[in-house]
């Protein structure tokens, strides 16, 4: 990714509704969420919705499919690996011990970034 890339992602994020969608989107994994589901699920309009996802498209963080008459949508987690691996490429000035934790789970499987939430102690 370069600086024109990494700024026109970052400009999708830059609108809390989009950055809402996509985090539900990221929640969601691999098998998505239909258009119309996420605007009810936001109380939006589904023309407004519609730009919010096309915008979010067009920067690579989520991607689409057709199943019949829907369109479901799921977040694109190589083009979110991609942006955070930008952010933090040059984050370290000569000391990489800081950040290849972080570099290392940003470039890795989507499944290696997230585990499960902690279990509650049973009372």
């Amino acid at each position: 990714m370069d600086i024109k890339d990494a700024v026109s992602t970052l400009d999708a994020l830059s609108q809390e509704a989009r950055l809402l969608v996509l985090r539900l989107l990221i929640e969601a994994g691999a098998e998505g969420i239909p258009a119309g589901d996420i605007a009810r699920h936001f109380g939006t309009p589904q023309n407004t919705m519609s730009s919010n996802l096309a915008i979010l498209a067009r920067a690579g963080l989520i991607t689409s499919r057709r199943e019949g008459r829907s369109v479901i949508y799921a977040a694109d987690y190589a083009g979110l690996r991609r942006l955070i691996a930008f952010l933090l490429q040059d984050c370290c000035k000569g000391r990489p011990e800081v950040c290849a934790p972080l570099l290392d789970a940003a470039l890795a499987p989507a499944a290696a970034l997230c585990s499960p939430p902690p279990k509650s102690p049973e009372t």
